[in-house]
């Protein structure tokens, strides 16, 4: 997610590690972003005016097609589908925030909206990540087992789905109650950021690479089989 340069200058004075989370990228550059000119903001702006709205008609009109069509209702589908809704979700509740701070050089909701803005961005984007690496799982479950969905396929993705919600819901909420005070480098605020960092992205991210590693070798090994045969 893009903000601009102001935004996270503001951001620094709440005490959300969620706010980290959403801009820590911007704010190892923070000298740089003071000086930003007009143009740089107007740049930022119409990046995000994109991204926004062109975020956000893709994934509406990927829920629209899917119910509006039963054919699309396959299990994996609605893993899509809750992805497609965390990020429509983001291109309203986030993106908005930052754009508006863009095109006006400043943040302009304060410091609450600031830790809405981080727990907003970091919720959906996880739900996002553990969406796709339950994907990864689905794939490879329907390449071993039958194509054909039954009802077990889709208690199996409907759990999937309130599972990413529930562990996103696990990692962003006790931020708001008083887990990291990222203002000052204390234990309390390192622990929050590397639980994030391992828990929020580096465990999907591996199980997502091992799942598809483990599909890459089972059609490798089945073309060799047929390649013998």
């Amino acid at each position: 997610m893009i903000a601009s340069n102001l935004s996270a200058i503001s951001c620094r004075r709440a005490n959300s590690a969620l706010c980290l989370s959403a801009v820590e990228e911007h704010l190892e550059a923070s000298s740089s972003y003071r000086n930003l000119s007009p143009t740089g903001h107007l740049l930022v702006a119409v990046t995000l005016g994109f991204i926004g709205t062109f975020g956000f008609l893709n994934n509406l009109l990927v829920l629209v097609l899917f119910c509006r069509h039963k054919i699309l209702r396959s299990p994996i589908n609605f893993l899509l589908v809750n992805i497609c809704l965390s990020d429509l979700l983001v291109c309203v509740l986030g993106t908005p925030f930052s754009f508006a701070a863009s095109t006006q050089g400043r943040w302009l909701i304060g410091d609450t909206g600031c830790v809405w803005y981080g727990f907003a961005n970091s919720l959906l984007g996880i739900v996002s990540l553990i969406s796709l690496a339950v994907l990864s799982y689905e794939r490879y479950c329907t390449m071993m087992g039958s194509m054909e969905a039954d009802a077990t396929n889709y208690r199996k993705v409907a759990g999937g789905v309130v599972m990413s919600w529930v562990y996103s819901l696990i990692w962003t909420l006790p931020p708001l109650f008083g887990w990291s005070h990222w203002t000052t480098k204390t234990a309390n605020n390192i622990s929050c950021i590397i639980c994030l960092f391992i828990f929020c992205l580096i465990v999907p991210f591996l199980v997502i690479v091992f799942f598809y590693v483990l599909i890459w070798r089972t059609v490798y090994m089945q073309k060799l089989t047929l390649a013998c045969i």
